[in-house]
């Protein structure tokens, strides 16, 4: 076992996560601007404290796929949930806090066991399917690394490219640490509204080694006026994986972290 995988756990246990730092993290004015705008563009005046989204669910592994439904959920803090009935499986993974406010999750295996997340794969975006609750509600956070890397095309089209990650709570002079919580985010140039999320995975057993994530945002509706995406696909190693089709939508139900437990 590397150095670095002995010294995550122990250098992330150390602190809660949403402190990292006692200094403040260099914000980019530029970037904070457009992440501003952006949650203007997305929420308004509301603040969001939970969303519930329920839809339907094509999954693809390799040659195998199947669909069904989906009920995702997500509450401010680093909380999540993700429920998928398949045709012939079911799915869960739920992203939450540890007594000591670090981050933690588990999904479940095909025998409906639960498994742990690895804890460098729970740095990044608990809620990756709700916007709202993603990095850009994070900014207030002076842990927070904010940097504007300009103006780009993406899939046809011009997007602002964000990017975010959060301070480590230790030296970290290679940038190991601060790149496991990494994130691009990108902006429509008109509307501000996310398109699209990337940051990496690593396997349970390696934290050094990336497993590129996209996650894309389209067809964005008004829910008692605030915008949310109704087709969001996740791409692993860019083969797409999740093409999830929202339904409904549900703001500020009262959602607890009992909820996620």
């Amino acid at each position: 076992m590397t150095l670095q995988r002995l010294a995550l756990p122990f250098c992330l246990l150390l602190i809660p996560f949403v402190a990292y730092s006692q200094q403040a993290a260099i914000q980019n004015p530029q970037a904070v601007a457009l992440a501003a705008r952006a949650m203007a563009a997305l929420s308004g005046p509301t603040p969001i404290n939970d969303m519930t989204l329920t839809g339907t669910a094509t999954r693809t592994a390799g040659s195998d796929i199947e669909s069904g439904t989906v009920v995702l959920k997500a509450l401010a803090g680093s909380y999540s949930r993700m429920d998928l009935s398949l045709s012939n499986s079911a799915r869960q993974e739920v992203r939450n806090l540890s007594s000591l406010s670090v981050p933690q999750g588990y999904w479940t295996a095909p025998d409906g066991s639960p498994q742990p997340f690895s804890l460098h794969n729970c740095m990044t975006d608990a809620a990756w399917f709700a916007p709202q609750l993603s990095v850009l509600s994070q900014l207030s956070n002076p842990s927070l690394v904010a940097s504007y890397i300009g103006q780009e095309i993406r899939a046809g089209a011009t997007v602002q490219h964000l990017h975010f990650a959060f301070q480590s709570p230790s030296p970290d002079p290679t940038g190991f640490f601060q790149g496991l919580s990494a994130e691009e985010l990108y902006l429509d140039a008109t509307t501000f509204l996310p398109v699209a999320i990337t940051f990496n995975a690593h396997p349970d057993s390696d934290a050094s080694v990336n497993i590129p994530i996209e996650i894309d945002f389209s067809a964005y509706q008004s829910v008692n006026g605030v915008l949310v995406p109704f087709q969001i696909q996740k791409l692993i190693n860019n083969g797409l994986v999740l093409d999830l089709t929202i339904n409904s939508a549900k703001i500020n139900q009262g959602l607890t972290a009992a909820d996620f437990s």
